[in-house]
C-alpha cells in the first residue's frame, strides 16, 4: 500500500505542471512574476531616494555660533512668553566658544623592541613606541578632498539675560530662571532675570 502511494506521488502532475498546462494558470504565474519584478525595482528605487535625501540633509552646512545663539534666543523667548505673569520676554544668550568639529582620525603605531644581554645572563629589554595620527580624508562628489567629520560640538552657554515685564514678582522670576536652567542645562548663577519697562 505504502509503495503504491509513493509511486502515485512521484508520477502524478505537480502544482506547477498543472498551472503550466492550464491557460488561466499560466497567466497567474506570469502576473505573479511581473509583480515580483516590479516590487524588486521599487524597493531599489525607494532605497536610493531615501539615501539621496539623507545625503542632501547631511550636506547642509552646519549652523554657525551666531545662528545657534539666535535660535536659542528665539526658542527661549517663545517658551518664556507662555509663563504665567511673565509677559513678553527678550533674551540674550552668550556662548563661551564657537562650534567645534571633530574629525575621524587614522592612527598608526609602531613598536620596536630591543634586547641586550650580558655574559652573566642578565638582560635588559627596551620597548620604543612611535605613534602618528592623521585625519581620514574622503573624496567629495565634485572631486575635492576633505577630512571626514564625525560630529560637531555645539558651543556651551556662558550666560543668559532675560528681560520681562513680570520679573518684579519673585515667583515669576523663579519660574523664568527654572525654565532657562532646565532648557539649557546650566546653573542658575549663569541666568539673570530683570524687569523690563
Amino acid at each position: 500500500m505504502e509503495v503504491e502511494k509513493s509511486a502515485r506521488r512521484e508520477t502524478g502532475p505537480g502544482l506547477l505542471q498543472k498551472l503550466a498546462e492550464n491557460e488561466k494558470g499560466r497567466k497567474i504565474v506570469i502576473a505573479a512574476g511581473l509583480i515580483g519584478i516590479v516590487l524588486i525595482f521599487l524597493s531599489g528605487t525607494l532605497k536610493s531616494c531615501g539615501s539621496g535625501a539623507a545625503r542632501a540633509a547631511s550636506s547642509q552646512p552646519p549652523a554657525s555660533a551666531e545662528e545657534y545663539e539666535d535660535r536659542l534666543e528665539r526658542e527661549l523667548e517663545e517658551i518664556l512668553s507662555h509663563i504665567s505673569g511673565a509677559g513678553s520676554a527678550k533674551v540674550l544668550v552668550t556662548l563661551e566658544q564657537t562650534t567645534e568639529k571633530v574629525y575621524a582620525e587614522d592612527e598608526k603605531n609602531e613598536n620596536r623592541q630591543s634586547e641586550e644581554s650580558t655574559e652573566s645572563g642578565t638582560g635588559k629589554k627596551e620597548t620604543d613606541t612611535n605613534g602618528e595620527s592623521t585625519h581620514t580624508i574622503i573624496k567629495n562628489s565634485d572631486g575635492s578632498e576633505s577630512a571626514l567629520p564625525v560630529t560637531e560640538i555645539q558651543p556651551t552657554v556662558k550666560g543668559v539675560v532675560v528681560v520681562c515685564s513680570g520679573a518684579g514678582d519673585p515667583r515669576v522670576r523663579q519660574d523664568v530662571t527654572d525654565a532657562v536652567t532646565t532648557a539649557l542645562h546650566i546653573t542658575s548663577i549663569r541666568v539673570c532675570v530683570v524687569r523690563g519697562a
